[in-house]
């Protein structure tokens, strides 16, 4: 049986188009490659990668992808834009990144070829642009072993991350582009830890991530009102 296809064309759309954009620094995917090393490093603090097989999903362009299997993991990133990973795949090439593969495939559909396949699932930035989100969720913690590791990181639904993600980041300092981002599909910390409690994921750690755009530094902390991440853990079967 065929999972469903819980992908927005407009939304792969919106990253094709800019997909020739990922790796350059100072592009629209700059806060990207700024928050990278701290999203890695947090990973690894609660496990180490080396030697791990991980899947990135919504892996777009490699950003993550790449880092993980330079940490020394055997990494799969999916995404369902053709030329983003095109480019990711280009980039392993050039920067001669081994332990890094990429596939056109969805979370769900590689849900039901390769269960339980996983010691690390990453899932970042993502889930705030598809339409069912506790799918995305659901297929990643079937993805992942038992006791392995899945993490996720989006934005908050509230005032204040609606005049900082949206104003502020598009329309006001132009560090993305109009559009990128809808509040509707925002996540608050207590929808998305439903979500992982449902499908059998125990949340082991919740961090904020901050920016100063006077300075341009990203930083990690306690507050998740804007940005975070959910590290969590699949139960033993």
């Amino acid at each position: 049986m065929t999972a469903p296809l819980n992908v927005d064309a407009a939304e792969v759309a919106k990253f094709s188009d800019l997909a020739h954009r990922w790796w350059d620094l100072e592009s629209e995917f700059k806060p990207l490659h700024q928050i990278n090393p701290l999203r890695l490093a947090w990973i690894q603090e609660q496990v180490p990668l080396k030697g791990l097989r991980v899947l990135d999903v919504g892996c777009g362009g490699g950003i993550l992808s790449d880092s993980m299997a330079r940490a020394g993991a055997d990494v799969l990133g999916i995404d369902m834009s053709a030329k983003a990973l095109g480019v990711a795949q280009l980039h392993a090439l050039e920067a001669q990144t081994a332990g890094v593969a990429y596939r056109e495939v969805n979370a769900e559909a590689l849900a039901e070829e390769m269960p339980g396949q996983f010691d690390v699932v990453t899932c970042m930035e993502m889930l705030e642009h598809v339409p069912d989100p506790a799918s995305v969720v659901n297929a990643c913690a079937r993805l992942v072993k038992p006791g392995g590791w899945t993490f996720f990181s989006t934005i908050n639904r509230n005032p204040k991350a609606y005049m900082l993600a949206i104003v502020g980041a598009e329309y006001v300092l132009g560090m993305l582009p109009r559009g990128t981002h809808e509040f509707a599909k925002f996540l608050k910390p207590s929808e998305l830890a439903g979500y992982c409690r449902d499908s059998g994921l125990d949340v082991m750690g919740l961090r904020g991530m901050e920016h100063n755009p006077l300075t341009g530094r990203y930083w990690l902390s306690a507050d998740t009102s804007v940005n975070y991440m959910v590290a969590t853990r699949r139960s033993p079967d």
